[in-house]
């Protein structure tokens, strides 16, 4: 079951609101010895999380399935790039990996329990039902957070910013589950950001797919930050004759030649390979820096932009130069264990 986009905190009757993590949705089974844990798109995630399995096995009732997210906790609150690196193929590195930075599983769904399935239940009945189900789990297995009190999912939608959560879910009380559709309500935090557009890739079927942008640091350097993307066919037909003058010579004085002499050699580097698709071109081409665009942004994971970003305008007004992190709105960073400590 998804959610989809709304900008403002929703006040209808009956709502229930949690905390929106940030991490792998994942739909854990187990029957018996036998624990599954499952992506979104039912790919699995079972042997990339070997502690978790354990962990599951030993603290999840005997016949059940659960609904919630993989996450990792790292200094800073959530640490999604900690848990990209989950997804590798060699299970020695995936060991280690999770002794130095073991992930937690939040629940926050309950779909079947013993032989009986839930989902046609309403999601009011379903959470008593796992809150009872999960009643004496301890870390790293974890219940998240519920309240039917707009005001104090108002307050969560802040103060929870800081420990790495990216906004609130409200889910009607009387709603089944229903798999596919995007029937929850999600509001996320939005700002803008003015960034130099030093790069671009082409989208498979014509013109520009993505604008790569960058931001300066305190010591000149211009860092990759992100891209914005999402544009409509005739966006990108117009992108493509905006941006083809700056492509003259854009190499030569680069701040990012080098990533272009050797595409795909270092993770965050433009051309760099996809984790999760190897066969993915992303290979990209080199735009003068000269342009400044407006976009808008959820939150940081990081020095860089956590998803992609919407093109808001052109900044003809703005320097490149003055394109650098200062702007950037940080919220003051949450102990995660109060999340925690929030949903017991």
């Amino acid at each position: 079951m998804l959610a989809k986009l709304v900008r403002q905190l929703p006040d209808d009757d009956g709502l229930f609101f949690e905390p929106k993590w940030d991490g792998f949705r994942c739909v854990v089974f187990r029957d018996g010895d036998d624990v599954e844990l499952g992506s979104r798109n039912e790919r699995p995630l079972t042997r990339y999380f070997p502690e978790l399995v354990e962990a599951l096995r030993r603290q999840l009732p005997p016949r059940v399935v659960v609904d919630g997210e993989v996450v990792i906790v790292g200094p800073g609150g959530l640490d999604f790039d900690a848990l990209t690196q989950r997804i590798h193929p060699a299970a020695s590195r995936v060991r280690l990996l999770a002794e130095r930075t073991p992930a937690s599983f939040v629940a926050f769904d309950l779909l079947a329990v013993d032989d009986r399935d839930l989902r046609r239940e309403p999601y009011a009945h379903r959470r008593s039902e796992l809150e009872t189900a999960l009643a004496s789990v301890r870390p790293p297995v974890h219940l998240t957070p519920v309240t039917t009190d707009r005001a104090l999912a108002a307050d969560w939608f802040l103060r929870f910013e800081g420990a790495g959560l990216d906004g609130v879910v409200a889910k009607p009380g009387d709603l089944p589950y229903r798999e596919g559709e995007r029937v929850m309500l999600k509001v996320k935090h939005e700002r803008t950001a003015d960034c130099v557009v030093a790069g671009f890739r082409w989208h498979k079927d014509s013109g520009v797919g993505s604008l790569l942008l960058g931001l300066f640091d305190d010591g000149g350097a211009l860092h990759h930050v992100g891209v914005a993307s999402g544009f409509s066919v005739a966006r990108r037909g117009e992108l493509t004759d905006e941006l083809a003058p700056l492509r003259e010579g854009a190499l030569d004085a680069h701040p990012w030649r080098h990533w272009a002499e050797q595409q795909g050699a270092a993770a965050r580097m433009p051309g760099a390979q996809s984790r999760w698709n190897a066969g993915k071109d992303l290979s990209w081409e080199a735009l003068r820096v000269e342009r400044v665009c407006e976009v808008a942004y959820d939150h940081l994971q990081g020095d860089r932009f956590r998803h992609a970003t919407s093109f808001r305008r052109w900044r003809p007004d703005r320097d490149p130069a003055s394109c650098t992190y200062g702007q950037l709105d940080t919220p003051v960073p949450a102990e995660l264990s109060t999340v925690f400590a929030a949903g017991r």
